[in-house]
């Protein structure tokens, strides 16, 4: 063995740990240019509401997925802007799609970003107007009908016991015959509450969902920003709604702690349920807990929540309602508020079934009805936004061009 001097192993070791500092460096160097750069293209859709055939053929007609519903849109950024779910077949298939196509992106330095809409908090919540059996079904398996008969079992238990509480309410509106309960939870209905719930699938996934989002400038969002909430920045947005979701989680595990309402309940049963505890509690002898009052009181108010408040971010129709002049005042304001140029929302369905430019280019209102089934004469759509200047509304038939803003030209330039 050749024995080498203890310099040239110093120097050949420091030389070979250069190498490796600077391999390192440029892949954080590529892998920071990747992540930082802007996207080419930027693809917003609207309300889906369970139309998966037509979101489908749409994502392929922009690029975004190939024929097995792949991501193909390399550093492309999608934004879904809420409504994924509630009135069409297919909500669950839609959101598949988007957490597979979540994970896809990103390998290749693309982005989707699904952001709630009103239906997934009132999904969250319990409010399940909207779910249709069919929806339900979609979660039912062999054992669907012994957890139905077992929760009949606990329901009924728990309307004996609760028979004197709910006295007190005039119209309390819950089921009394076993046949009347078993048509109000169909097949997959309670599958489909746990699969909702904060440790269900889909019910966590959505839980880390957004409510508004900047990109390039541009706020997507699924209702609008209203002036009354310019005075909250738009990760306060986001957190209060957060916490506001999981404040009701929370207080409805204390309620079910309590055996005031069960895990299955509806917004609307809990709603009676704590409304019978407050009338109960007030014409009692004994002063009630006050940490208990102030708990039930809150709940019950839910509906003034910012994520579910007619003002609110998720529910807001100013956009489409006001007049040109109105809206231009109003939306400069806000967008003033964001440092931002443009907005993008859904929720209101647009009567031309056409995405509908106003306020001079600054708002977007992409909802068109894509559940045709449901709107009729509605159509699917896209908006796609390039370079944050060129705004082009996609359709399955076709594509036109709603607004494009011309670059500035520099002082030296001759006309």
């Amino acid at each position: 063995m050749v024995s080498r001097p203890a310099g040239t192993l110093f120097r050949r070791a420091c030389g070979a740990l250069a190498l490796l500092l600077l391999a390192l460096g440029l892949l954080c160097s590529n892998s920071a240019k990747s992540s930082d750069k802007p996207p080419e293209l930027l693809i917003a859709i609207g309300d889906v509401h369970g139309d998966f055939d037509d979101f489908c053929l749409l994502l392929k007609k922009v690029g975004l997925i190939d024929a097995q519903h792949h991501w193909t849109g390399d550093n492309a950024a999608l934004v879904q802007t809420g409504d994924l779910i509630d009135r069409g077949p297919q909500g669950r298939e839609a959101m598949d799609l988007l957490m597979g196509l979540e994970k896809e992106a990103a390998k290749t330095g693309g982005q989707v970003v699904a952001l709630l809409g009103n239906h997934e908090v009132m999904n969250l919540l319990g409010d399940l107007r909207y779910v249709t059996p069919q929806n339900y079904a979609i979660f039912a398996d062999h054992q669907s009908e012994k957890r139905r008969s077992a929760a009949y079992q606990e329901y009924a238990a728990w309307y004996t016991s609760h028979a004197q509480l709910l006295a007190a309410l005039k119209e309390p509106l819950l089921p009394v015959t076993e046949e009347e309960w078993m048509l109000k939870h169909p097949a997959g209905f309670l599958e489909y509450r746990d699969a909702m719930s904060p440790e269900g699938k889909y019910g966590k996934w959505l839980r880390h969902h957004a409510a508004v989002a900047k990109i390039e400038g541009v706020i997507f969002l699924h209702g609008g920003i209203s002036p009354n909430v310019t005075s909250m920045k738009l990760d306060q947005i986001n957190s209060q709604v957060q916490e506001e979701i999981e404040e009701f989680d929370k207080t409805k595990e204390y309620l079910i702690s309590r055996k005031l309402i069960l895990s299955f309940f509806t917004v609307q049963e809990v709603a009676m349920a704590v409304q019978a505890q407050l009338i109960a509690d007030r014409a009692g002898d004994t002063a009630p807990d006050a940490e208990y009052q102030a708990r039930l009181v809150r709940l019950l108010g839910f509906d003034k929540w910012l994520c579910m408040r007619d003002d609110g971010p998720l529910w807001f129709r100013g956009y489409d309602q006001w007049s040109e002049e109105e809206g231009a005042l109003q939306v400069g304001k806000v967008l003033a508020a964001y440092d931002a140029t443009h907005i993008v929302v859904g929720h209101t369905v647009q009567q031309a079934a056409h995405i509908r430019c106003r306020f001079g280019g600054k708002v977007f209102l992409i909802d068109t009805g894509m559940l045709s089934t449901y709107w009729r004469g509605g159509q699917a759509s896209a908006l796609e936004i390039r370079a944050g200047r060129k705004f082009t509304a996609e359709y399955l038939g076709g594509q036109e061009v709603l607004f494009e803003e011309k670059p500035l030209q520099s002082a030296g330039t001759e006309h």
